[in-house]
Parts: C-alpha cells; sequence; structure tokens
C-alpha cells in the first residue's frame, strides 16, 4: 500500500494540461475531477491514520476512486 497521494495532474501527467482546460470548459469533467479529489483525500488521509477509518471502508473508497479514475481518463482521451 502507498501513501502517496494520487493527484490527477500526477497519475496523467502527459494530460495535465488538458486535465486544467476540461475542468475550465465541462461541468460534468469539473465535478468528476472534484469528486475524485475529495475521495482521494479521504483515502490518503485514511492510509496515513491521519482520519483512520475500518479496512473495509478503506477498500471501498479505494474502489471508488479507481472508478472516478478511470471515468475521467476515458474522457480525456475521448
Amino acid at each position: 500500500m502507498s501513501h502517496t497521494p494520487h493527484e490527477l495532474h500526477e497519475e496523467f501527467p502527459d494530460l495535465a494540461e488538458k486535465i486544467s482546460e476540461m475542468k475550465q470548459s465541462d461541468a460534468h469533467f469539473a465535478r468528476l475531477a472534484d469528486e475524485y479529489h475529495e475521495i482521494n483525500r479521504r483515502v490518503h488521509r485514511a492510509e496515513t491514520l491521519v482520519s483512520p477509518v475500518e479496512e473495509l471502508t478503506e477498500v471501498e473508497m479505494r474502489k471508488q476512486r479507481a472508478v472516478l479514475k478511470d471515468e475521467i481518463y476515458r474522457m480525456l482521451t475521448a
């Protein structure tokens, strides 16, 4: 398990400029990016024990983050 934050611009460095553009021009994308940021922050806080949660809760949050990341990537590469 990594305790490294998974920020979108770090996950997709080659698409960082497009992420910024789409946040400004696509409300749906911006909402997904905000949701990703929020769940990513919660996962990171759980992993680093700043805000510990039950293991199953942490696993579910990671799954939710992965679903959002997949959808964001799909939109970025469409």
